[in-house]
């Protein structure tokens, strides 16, 4: 019996090792799962914020610009520069077409002894595109808008300044008109900067009499003015500048 009693011992210690063993063992394995889990938890749970992000800035509207000199009806050019040069127009130096174009024309109209009347149309447009780090294509241009309407006010030598709202010309637009004199004659001026979703038209129509002729009234020019902004806009909607495909979110876009 006496002799028995330490065996019994040896073999219940011998037996207790391999149990302790499994229990760290399943104890360790444990642990490691649920790191990998609360690993994976956070790495998903990242994930649709992350694309969320990416696809933040809207994309932008129109991918191209019209030809600036067939924005505006022939016709309502031959009314506002009836002695036009080039009826045509004269397109805008520009390195990128689909970015920044414009076109312009002017003529006098020589009425011999009772003088000449001179008159200068002119509009540009500037396209942005949708950045992930500037903003989508609206932004920007509402942006380039501001800038506009606030470069047309500091003409310079400008006098008798005026701005105002104008309706019905795209999501927004300002008139700018305003009094100069250069070659010794009175011009009248009238700007129309208008933004239409992430395109910015800039149009000024101005004239003078010479040689003793009647100066145009403010009126008529700023008339004039808004109607061809108005025709300029609308062409911007043009199957050949619609965006059928808007570009993707973060594309890299050109500064203007």
């Amino acid at each position: 019996m006496h002799r028995s009693a330490p065996r019994l011992s040896r073999i219940l210690a011998c037996a207790a090792v391999p149990v302790m063993l499994v229990v760290a063992g399943c104890s360790s394995d444990s642990g490691g799962k649920d790191k990998k889990d609360s690993s994976a938890s956070s790495s998903s749970s990242a994930a649709p914020s992350a694309k969320k992000s990416e696809a933040s800035v809207a994309p932008a509207k129109f991918a191209a610009l019209p030809d600036p000199c067939k924005s505006i009806a022939k016709k309502t050019v031959t009314s506002l520069v009836p002695y036009a040069k080039s009826k045509s127009g004269t397109p805008a130096n520009s390195s990128d077409m689909s970015y920044r174009a414009g076109c312009s024309w002017n003529g006098l109209a020589d009425k011999g002894v009772h003088g000449s009347q001179y008159r200068w149309l002119d509009v540009g447009f500037t396209r942005f595109d949708s950045d992930q780090a500037l903003g989508s294509g609206a932004e920007r241009a509402q942006q380039d808008y501001a800038k506009q309407v606030a470069k047309a006010k500091a003409a310079e030598g400008a006098k008798k300044v005026a701005e105002g709202p104008v309706s019905g010309i795209g999501e927004q637009a300002t008139k700018i008109t305003y009094d100069l004199t250069k070659t010794s004659e009175d011009f009248k001026y009238a700007t129309i900067v208008a933004r239409t979703e992430n395109v910015v038209v800039t149009l000024t129509y101005n004239g003078a009499g010479y040689a003793g002729a009647k100066t145009p009234s403010a009126d008529d020019i700023l008339k004039g003015a808004e109607k061809a902004a108005k025709e300029a806009v609308a062409s911007v909607a043009t199957p050949a500048a619609a965006d059928t495909k808007p570009d993707a979110p973060g594309k890299s876009a050109k500064t203007s």
